[in-house]
């Protein structure tokens, strides 16, 4: 049996993997899908305060106060910055590392300056803290008229707070894959971030690199492809 834990996106929510969820479960295996605070199911919980350290911090604690070992950290999308930070914390808990689609941080960058934007654009006093996403492209209507709803506005703070990770993810003894979603998603937003992620998995004998012929939505437009791809982790 194989522990699990995936971290959702950006404007996201735990929901976002309920297909793939089950179907690790039904094949014998523990799944934690944290939903990180001020989003999803814990949008309640949004203030200018939130921001990646808090995610971070939903993430380790899951962890920690799961007692979890040998896990597989799937970080999708903006998830990526955050299993990314989480590591630094929880790396000897990590048998292997999964991102999905996902920013490729080092030690100090930020979502907006992967995007190539700066903090005087979104993070200026008098602005706006909280973000709306794009709209996204559901192959399912039924998963639209499911997930639409459901997507939640996020506090920029998770997009300008700098990424704590002093060791590079290479350094880490876990494994390490990256999963690139190959199909055309004009409104991801952090494409030409995830074609460098890509690159530099592609190019690194550290990284796994595997392509999905899907759009940026993997865990809902593909859920029996990331579960079978997941399965053969364990």
């Amino acid at each position: 049996m194989a522990t699990f834990v995936l971290v959702h996106g950006a404007w996201g929510g735990a929901h976002g993997f309920r297909h793939v969820r089950r179907a690790l479960r039904e094949a014998g295996h523990e799944v934690f899908t944290p939903s990180l605070t001020g989003i999803g199911e814990r949008v309640h919980l949004a203030s200018p305060q939130v921001g990646l350290t808090t995610h971070v911090t939903d993430v380790v604690n899951t962890v920690l106060y799961e007692d979890l070992t040998e896990v597989v950290l799937l970080g999708f999308s903006y998830g990526g910055m955050v299993v990314s930070g989480a590591v630094d914390h929880i790396g000897d808990r990590v048998a292997a590392l999964v991102l999905l689609d996902a920013f490729l941080p080092a030690d100090g960058d930020t979502v907006h300056g992967l995007l190539g934007r700066t903090v005087a654009d979104t993070a200026a006093p008098g602005r706006p803290w909280l973000v709306d996403g794009p709209v996204r492209a559901y192959d399912d209507p039924a998963e639209a008229a499911f997930s639409v709803p459901r997507r939640t506005p996020q506090p920029v703070r998770c997009f300008t707070e700098p990424v704590q990770l002093p060791r590079p993810l290479e350094d880490f003894p876990f494994s390490r894959t990256y999963v690139r979603a190959t199909e055309p998603d004009p409104e991801a937003i952090g494409n030409a971030a995830f074609d460098a992620a890509a690159v530099r998995a592609r190019t690194s004998p550290a990284w796994r690199y595997i392509e999905l012929a899907t759009t940026h939505l993997v865990a809902q437009n593909r859920p029996a492809d990331l579960a079978r791809l997941l399965l053969e982790l364990t």
